[in-house]
């Protein structure tokens, strides 16, 4: 009964839901996560928390950077997680993701002037490094 109750209280916040929805399309770095909802990142590290706890997320460490994707591996949470987020309208979460893209193309840009002679198959290493760095 906890594990069901941890899990509604999770899916119950708005900031909650809209990072979800951002990690439906992939694996984001926190700071990806704080730049596309335009919060600081303690308060995105608390919703993260959250997420972890109830068993909705995963993260993975690489270095000093953290990434979270939603974790598809207990089938219960997979389909409630799939039937919330056909259910929030991309309407909701336009601006978010127009952050997160404008994000992520600067931090492309970004790391390419720090490292300038990088080839197109190398971009996907850079963007595994948390805002080009």
């Amino acid at each position: 009964m906890e594990e069901l109750l941890n899990i509604f209280k999770a899916l119950s916040d708005e900031t909650r839901l809209r990072i979800l929805k951002l990690l439906e399309h992939g694996e984001l770095c926190v700071c990806d996560i704080v730049a596309a909802l335009d919060m600081i990142q303690p308060k995105v590290s608390f919703h993260l928390s959250v997420l972890k706890e109830a068993g909705l997320i995963k993260d993975r460490r690489q270095g000093k950077w953290i990434h979270y994707s939603i974790d598809s591996s207990d089938m219960f949470k997979r389909f409630l997680i799939l039937s919330v987020l056909e259910r929030i309208p991309e309407d909701a979460v336009k601006e978010d993701l127009a952050r997160l893209e404008e994000f992520l193309k600067n931090k492309v840009v970004r790391a390419r002037h720090a490292v300038p002679n990088v080839g197109a198959k190398n971009l996907s290493h850079l963007r595994t490094q948390c805002c080009g760095r």
